[in-house]
């Protein structure tokens, strides 16, 4: 029986980045994987969507441009959108593939062992490799890292199909644009679908939403520019929806949604789309032999995050029960492996988590929004700035949205959360999100000297506002520059001259 050092069962974003952490160490690591290298992060996930997102985006900019000037609409083929995408594909797959070969052959002693299979655990230590051709192999671990990820939740008594009715597995393989399609949520993946397809301009898109608002964990001048795009596009918007059934009819989807005020309706469109969520991948691998317990968001995870309530068995990413995110999922496999061999001690932290919403336009943030904080009732000062006051978003003409920042309501003004929706918006919260890291306030990147002309310029202009010392002042520009403290719900402008 071969032993290891560490296994890791599922070669998603998590597991690859904790088996090339083990690496750094010198420690001997087996990759099982039963599927694709990449997992979700590659296929049918992060990578395929956001390669459909920037085409998309680019096809809704050129018609915003030539349309508005008389000329005739700009298309392109759903094959075009294929071909592009299994591209992108191809790229990172052949990353993934020939790093692993080399890896395999170069390192020294065979420390790295790539092994297509199922993993089950027989018992804490060993593991069982099932191959597709039947055979089975057993090695020994140390230590075992699960990074089985996640798949698709799916509603009871419906019949997914992923033709008719489908959830992100199954969206990117239909042959043509729908000529409608209803997307069931209206959370980050479902408004980022609604962009897609609008963005497009093929397919009608309805879209259900159960609470009042779209992006309901957003700050409401986030989510209502959001939804101004979407139905700018020609999205509908089922607002305060009950989905009381979704079936296929014909060939087609019929659904049908009731009110608070009792009011009904009965709907068909041509396909359906659930993003309603994700669920553990865990069927197979027998971890009652190991012992490890189950918690209902993910494998069960105690004191030390990361750690099983088994000493020597990890869970990370999607697994994990935590933010289901790429970036996340690597920081959390990277971490597991350092507590094991790099005597780490520090918790991992998830206060300075940035993120990104593709969207129209995008969305980026770090830290904690203005409703969290009102939630848990954090006296707060907050700067806003409107695109349309940056030099760079004006030569561009993409004025709309605004930089957000969040800052204790006292003196030292420490930042604890940023929101950017606008152009280039993922691009600039790197910095807040590192302040934030570092526990330190707003002076240091007030005072710093950046790029001109440059989107970031934004954000430094809002930190000069909270200083006294801002280019514009926000008593003049009162629709475009906002300074206001909150205070257990209760907002008030701060005083500017």
């Amino acid at each position: 029986m071969k032993k290891y050092d560490l296994c890791v069962i599922g070669a998603g974003p998590a597991g690859y980045a904790a088996a090339m952490r083990a690496i750094d160490f010198g420690k001997s690591v087996v990759l099982i994987e039963k599927d694709k290298v990449g997992g979700a992060g590659l296929y049918d996930g992060a990578l395929s969507s956001k390669t459909m997102w920037e085409l998309s985006q680019r096809v809704y900019d050129v018609n915003e441009t030539i349309v508005s000037v008389g000329r005739r609409k700009f298309e392109i083929s759903w094959e075009e959108v294929q071909k592009t995408i299994n591209e992108a594909l191809f790229d990172r797959k052949f990353q993934y593939s020939c790093h692993i070969k080399l890896l395999e052959a170069e390192t020294e002693h065979s420390i790295f062992k790539y092994e297509r299979g199922v993993g089950r655990f027989k018992d804490k230590n060993v593991i069982e490799i099932a191959k597709e051709d039947g055979r089975v192999k057993e090695i020994y671990a140390d230590y075992t890292v699960i990074a089985t990820g996640s798949k698709p939740r799916k509603l009871p008594n419906c019949d997914v199909d992923e033709k008719i009715i489908m959830t992100s597995d199954g969206i990117h393989h239909i042959e043509d644009y729908p000529r409608s399609l209803v997307i069931v949520g209206a959370g980050v993946i479902g408004c980022e679908y609604a962009t897609i397809f609008s963005n497009f301009g093929k397919t009608k898109v309805h879209l259900i939403d159960r609470a009042d608002k779209i992006l309901p964990f957003e700050d409401d001048d986030i989510s209502e520019i959001v939804q101004k795009n979407l139905q700018k596009k020609g999205v509908v918007i089922h607002h305060n929806a009950s989905l009381e059934r979704l079936e296929k009819k014909d060939g087609e989807v019929e659904y049908e949604l009731s009110y608070k005020d009792g009011k009904k309706e009965v709907i068909r469109v041509e396909k359906a789309l659930l993003s309603i969520g994700r669920v553990l991948n865990a069927k197979g691998l027998q971890m009652e032999n190991a012992g490890v317990k189950m918690s209902k968001r993910g494998v069960h995870i105690g004191d030390i995050d990361t750690q099983t309530n088994v000493p020597n068995i990890y869970a990370v990413g999607d697994a994990s029960g935590h933010i289901a995110l790429v970036n996340i999922g690597e920081s959390e496999g990277r971490h597991a492996v350092e507590r094991m061999f790099g005597q780490k001690t520090e918790k991992l932290s998830y206060d300075n988590v940035s993120t990104i919403m593709f969207v129209q336009p995008e969305v980026a943030s770090v830290g904690l929004n203005e409703k969290q904080c009102h939630e848990q009732n954090i006296p707060v000062k907050v700067v806003k700035i409107d695109y349309s006051c940056i030099a760079r978003a004006i030569a561009m003409r993409k004025t709309q949205g605004f930089f957000k920042i969040i800052v204790t309501n006292d003196d030292k003004m420490k930042i604890l959360g940023m929101r950017a929706i606008g152009e280039h918006a993922s691009s600039a919260i790197q910095a807040v999100a590192l302040l934030i890291k570092m526990n330190k306030g707003i002076e240091e990147l007030a005072d710093m000297v950046h790029p001109h002309p440059s989107i970031i310029e934004g954000i430094q202009e809002c930190l000069r506002m909270l200083l006294d010392k801002s280019i514009f002042k926000s008593s003049v520009f009162k629709d475009k520059l906002w300074c206001y403290s909150c205070v257990e719900g209760v907002c008030t402008p701060l005083q500017r001259l």
